[in-house]
């Protein structure tokens, strides 16, 4: 074993710690429970209807808690949210994943990615947009943040991990994730580190496949070891435990290891209690990534696998899709052994501690969630828009401009072409896609903007400039982001033809970070984070010189390669 994997953990804190009046509540309510109420308190369950079926289903099975993913009615989601409070016989969790970007609601204040905020280079500004974040969340009725992410974005392929991360640069993720946790926390939001053991290295998607973290183990301790401990030492309530296998430390364990070597971190005690719990001495609440993901359940059983997300160290089942059954599931590995009595007791009671600490048993409903015109003051306030918007405006980054195009001029460069590819989005909730913020603004200026038609491609007689906006965020289940030049230009031998090099080209990135890998010949390229309306609106009075860049890349955007600095 390497002597650096051993920390000192006598002095961690222990964010979990509460008093003694609340600890009795924690016992007393646990011993009350029956064995299936127990069970269903380490079950949080997702959400994204806010129909009535689905809150009779979801307070059906009693959940510990309830994960709200986006959706679009305000009075919708204050409604469902209202009744799983009220219909709750112990105090209910309502997390989310509470990231910025297109994980928004509409409704709230939009602020940027992790990574446009990374651009930023602000860490006051990051305090003041995790504030915003946290009072919106906290009078949504939210009280725990599955944030923030805090991988290392070094695999350019990487669909998942892009713009969720802070960067690559190991000092900015601990200094902005810090700052993220303390402010949550600092507002009554527990907040949550994931993805352990750390993410962005394999460009697979754990959504779909087991990835691996394939650092040596004095690799991790200088990156993701460092990551962690800063954040168990800043106080950090929550960490998720992801489908990610780490082998060099299991088989500093079991050198024999074989299979198991490559078993997920989410099923691992040797992961979760030996390397989170007893050498890094985190003492708070270990959440798994969703039990649904192809990480998990592609690596055993789903009868196997629900007990063994709870007995190899999780305290938190997340999401199912099929609540019932996977609660029989984890009832029957109880009665079979593959459950101990230990680890059930252990993970209810911490759950419960956690929702006491939170101040859950003493909260009443119309503290936990205001009246709905009360919480649709707190939305969208004047002040929260000011921040988001100097956040939207300073983290675009020009990333290379080696023909000296800009800025624009309606004089120069009028007609204008565009040939975009708005993405996708995998939360259905989310603000809509869209590129025409940036169209108005460039036509309120005095430019003539069409989309790109491949029956009449841009030429010199007919077009001043192209522009190429792409807006694809990270996103789960993707599989591998790249430039699909056969999608913009309509046809596969539409993809062949460029026009760089006969009309004044400019590459936008409203997403992920590193689109130049796929155009090494295009010699203006700006990186915009994400296409929400206030990083269209800033990046236009960029583009024509109203304002300057000043976004500082998160990562190296030339993914390493001389060829795309030219």
């Amino acid at each position: 074993m390497s002597a650096e994997l051993t920390f000192p953990t006598a002095s961690t804190p222990n964010p979990l710690s509460i008093s003694a009046e609340a600890q009795a509540w924690v016992n007393r309510t646990r011993d009350n429970l029956s064995v299936e109420q127990q069970i269903a308190q380490l079950f949080v369950l997702s959400s994204r209807e806010d129909t009535d079926a689905e809150i009779d289903e979801l307070c059906g099975v009693q959940p510990g808690g309830i994960h709200r993913f986006p959706t679009e009615s305000l009075d919708r989601a204050w409604y469902a949210t209202r009744e799983v409070m009220a219909r709750s016989e112990v105090p209910m969790l309502l997390s989310g994943d509470i990231e910025g970007g297109t994980i928004s609601y509409p409704f709230c204040t939009q602020i940027p990615n992790q990574m446009g905020i990374a651009a930023c280079d602000d860490l006051a500004l990051t305090e003041a947009l995790a504030r915003v974040l946290a009072v919106e969340s906290r009078a949504l009725g939210y009280n725990w943040s599955l944030t923030p992410v805090v991988d290392i974005n070094r695999a350019f392929r990487s669909a998942l991990i892009g713009t969720r991360s802070y960067g690559s640069n190991v000092d900015k993720i601990i200094e902005h994730g810090c700052t993220h946790v303390r402010t949550l926390q600092a507002h009554g939001l527990a907040a949550t580190a994931k993805h352990w053991p750390g993410d962005g290295l394999d460009d697979r998607d754990q959504h779909v496949a087991t990835t691996v973290n394939s650092q040596t183990l004095d690799e991790w301790m200088q990156t993701f070891g460092r990551i962690f401990r800063a954040l168990i030492d800043q106080g950090v309530a929550s960490v998720m435990s992801a489908h990610i296998a780490f082998p060099a430390f299991i088989r500093s364990m079991l050198p024999n290891a074989g299979r198991s070597a490559f078993e997920p971190a989410s099923v691992s005690k040797l992961l979760n209690e030996e390397l989170l719990r007893n050498r890094l001495g985190f003492r708070g609440l270990i959440v798994s990534d969703s039990t649904a993901m192809g990480g998990l359940t592609s690596w055993m059983d789903r009868a196997t696998a629900v007990p063994a997300v709870i007995e190899n160290g999780c305290d938190v089942f997340l999401f199912s899709r099929n609540a019932a059954g996977d609660m029989k599931h984890m009832l029957d590995g109880l009665r079979a052994g593959r459950l101990s009595e230990r680890r059930l007791n252990e993970a209810v009671t911490r759950v419960l501690t956690f929702k006491a600490s939170l101040g859950l048993h003493t909260a009443s409903l119309e503290s936990r969630l205001a009246p709905l015109e009360q919480v649709r003051a707190q939305l969208q306030t004047v002040s929260h828009r000011a921040v988001a918007r100097e956040a939207a405006g300073r983290s675009l980054t020009l990333v290379k401009d080696t023909q000296q195009l800009l800025p624009l001029d309606p004089t120069r460069h009028r007609r204008v072409v565009i040939i975009s590819d708005a993405g996708s989005n995998f939360f259905a909730g989310a603000p809509a896609r869209s590129f025409a913020p940036l169209c108005d603004e460039l036509t309120r200026r005095g430019f003539e903007v069409r989309a790109f038609d491949p029956h009449a491609v841009p030429t010199r007689e007919n077009a001043d400039l192209v522009l190429y906006v792409l807006g694809q965020e990270a996103t789960p289940t993707a599989s591998h982001i790249y430039i699909d030049f056969a999608k913009l230009h309509a046809g596969g031998r539409n993809a062949m033809r460029q026009f760089n090099r006969e009309l004044p080209t400019m590459l936008i990135s409203f997403g992920q970070p590193y689109f130049l890998y796929d155009a090494p010949n295009f010699q203006t390229y700006v990186n915009g984070y994400c296409s929400l309306a206030d990083q269209q609106i800033e990046l236009a009075r960029r583009l024509v010189g109203e304002a300057s860049f000043s976004g500082v890349s998160p990562v190296d955007a030339f993914c390493g390669l001389e060829q795309l600095r030219w």
